[in-house]
């Protein structure tokens, strides 16, 4: 049965952890479809892991929209959530709703997410809820806003940024937002918003005490050529494939592959 966004407000209710991944195409959203995510979000993070940009700001929403596409045709129990790039919501409703909008008709996905908790975002939010389109919010440390955060550095430290955090977070879920995700913020923090939140917290180097965890795929791999110092890896992929090309090369170069002895 497919996931859906009543059925992850049930798991919070529940005490039931929320398991997210980050997919950017067919083959590695069936893999993380079929291992059981709840929930499998195309992230702007695939600017970095799949495009080879220096951060997640050059990714337009065409090309989110292609990625979307190939992620969608490879889960079938998932909730599909995709990330709005940047300069793709933020000027005005308008915009917000036409980019929302172009990926639940184009891609198949079911909800968008977008950064920000300012009032100006939690006004778009509230719009595009009422519009018909589920939104997942995201607040702390937000990529798109790292020239201005000075870099990935964890946020809310202070009780000054703590309080606003805690306020953006209040902000998006009386805006109607289905699930917020909770960035590289102190665990403490993290624990005092979901505990005054309805709606699920989603963290990501926020600590053990949000109502799911996320990770980009690649991390969890090994697959990254760097990593953040909050996500783990569960294998070295990298190393295993390169490992495996060597051997390739190896056995051509020697004439080994195709087996001479295979007709």
């Amino acid at each position: 049965m497919a996931v859906t966004v009543q059925q992850l407000l049930q798991h919070k209710q529940q005490g039931r952890p929320i398991v997210a991944l980050t997919a950017w195409d067919y083959a590695l959203a069936q893999v993380v479809d079929q291992a059981g995510v709840d929930i499998v979000l195309v992230g702007d993070s695939l600017a970095m892991v799949a495009l080879g940009y220096e951060t997640t700001l050059p990714v337009n929403l065409d090309e989110m929209l292609h990625h979307a596409r190939a992620v969608r045709r490879g889960v079938q129990h998932a909730l599909v959530v995709c990330d709005l790039p940047f300069l793709s919501y933020q000027e005005s409703f308008q915009q917000a709703l036409h980019s929302a909008g172009r990926v639940l008709k184009e891609t198949g996905a079911q909800a968008v997410k977008l950064e920000g908790g300012y009032p100006a975002m939690a006004e778009i939010v509230s719009r595009l809820v009422q519009t018909g389109i589920p939104v997942m919010g995201h607040v702390g440390l937000t990529p798109q806003a790292v020239h201005q955060l000075g870099g990935y550095r964890k946020q809310g430290k202070s009780s000054e940024t703590a309080e606003k955090i805690i306020a953006e977070a209040i902000a998006l879920e009386q805006a109607g937002a289905f699930a917020i995700v909770l960035e590289h913020i102190p665990a403490e923090l993290a624990l005092q918003i979901t505990q005054k939140l309805n709606i699920p917290t989603i963290g990501i180097g926020a600590g053990p005490h949000c109502d799911g965890q996320v990770l980009v795929t690649a991390d969890l791999l090994g697959l990254s050529q760097w990593q953040p110092p909050f996500a783990k890896s569960y294998t070295n992929l990298r190393q295993e494939i390169t490992q495996a090309v060597q051997q390739f090369s190896a056995e051509v170069r020697g004439h080994q592959f195709p087996d001479p002895g295979v007709k």
